[in-house]
């Protein structure tokens, strides 16, 4: 008899069904453009004016930052659209601006789009799009089997650029502007990879996402990933946007100890005097223990450095200042890494419960 040895070099998509991608019809769909709409609503990303794509800082800013920076600002992360309708399907059509596969994280984070329907901590997740491999240009869509009127947001990618997106509904289905966010002016977070969403399986699961549908709050996120140093130009441009809130988690990504010593107060005085009531959240690094007895210790001088910000500022008097220490984030730092460094869903979501009693506290 002969024997058959599978090297299982098959695609899984032709083993399970579960993970094929649907063919879709979209004769009988309306595609509308995000870009300069009133009823679709984003959030979170401005339009270039000369490539007319999707970017998280302006231009004038962009050529005083350092390279890796304006690379990072055409990331996506923390841009939203939101908006109400009767159909009972969504679809997306999309260009990326490229072709994004990571070694550590999924390319449904990185580079997909996924839905939740409702709002605030009513927000339920309907579903997600992922581009085909070497794909960008792609379209999905979403079904919820049932006609009436929905709040919907879609979450960007979190790790690459945006060209162009359509949100599509069943023809003469009506499309309405979403209720406003319990909290209108955002929630501004300045971080690492970690506040970029390093490396969440999705969009949503990122925990400024999370906080977003905790809060019911409009959120932007100027995570760069390693390459949030402190710098005061960022902090200049911080302190001028609208904001309700402002989380300051740069911790990871200061090469140094003496580096963080020389930023961190700066940074944060730059905030206060142009904001002198805003309320400010000070957060460590999740990963405390280290991996080496010199990092730990670098670590514990790390949390004394932002620790010593926070106790300056009450010293002076300064009510709106809060301090996190992220070693309490991962009840099993095991559990809540991909690779000992950067968080998956479980991480992230420690990280929103640990954050949001402070927030919660701001706003109540």
């Amino acid at each position: 008899m002969e024997k058959r040895y599978l090297m299982g070099n098959r695609k899984i998509e032709e083993i399970d069904k579960n993970f094929a991608l649907e063919d879709l019809e979209t004769s009988q769909v309306e595609y509308h453009s995000v870009k300069n709409n009133n009823v679709l609503k984003l959030h979170g990303l401005c339009i270039d004016d000369k490539s007319q794509t999707f970017c998280r800082l302006p231009a004038d800013l962009r050529k005083e930052l350092s390279t890796d920076i304006q690379d990072l600002s055409w990331h996506t992360t923390g841009g939203r659209i939101r908006f109400a309708t009767t159909s009972s399907t969504v679809y997306l059509k999309v260009h990326l601006q490229s072709i994004r596969d990571m070694p550590h994280m999924p390319r449904s984070g990185n580079s997909g789009f996924d839905f939740y329907t409702g709002t605030g901590n009513n927000s339920r997740f309907a579903g997600i799009v992922i581009p085909p491999e070497n794909a960008l240009d792609f379209e999905g869509a979403i079904k919820t089997g049932e006609r009436k009127m929905r709040e919907w947001t879609v979450n960007f990618p979190l790790y690459n650029g945006v060209k162009e997106v359509y949100i599509g509904l069943d023809e003469s289905e009506e499309l309405m502007s979403p209720c406003p966010y319990s909290i209108a002016s955002p929630v501004v977070f300045y971080g690492s990879s970690i506040t970029q969403g390093g490396c969440a399986s999705r969009p949503g699961n990122s925990y400024v996402n999370i906080l977003s549908r905790l809060l019911d709050a409009d959120i932007y996120n100027l995570g760069f990933s390693g390459s949030a140093v402190g710098s005061a130009k960022i902090a200049e441009y911080i302190s001028g946007l609208d904001m309700s809130a402002f989380v300051m988690d740069y911790d990871y990504n200061a090469p140094s100890v003496d580096h963080l010593r020389e930023t961190h107060q700066n940074f944060f005085n730059i905030i206060r005097e142009k904001r002198k009531n805003l309320p400010v959240v000070f957060i460590t690094k999740p990963d405390y223990d280290g991996k080496t007895d010199s990092e730990l210790q670098d670590n514990i001088l790390r949390k004394d450095i932002i620790s010593e910000t926070y106790s300056i500022a009450l010293e002076h008097g300064d009510q709106f200042v809060r301090f996190i220490d992220g070693k309490g984030f991962f009840d099993s730092f095991g559990s809540c890494t991909v690779d000992t460094t950067h968080p998956n869903d479980l991480g992230f979501m420690r990280m929103a419960e640990g954050i949001i009693p402070v927030l919660h506290d701001f706003f109540k």
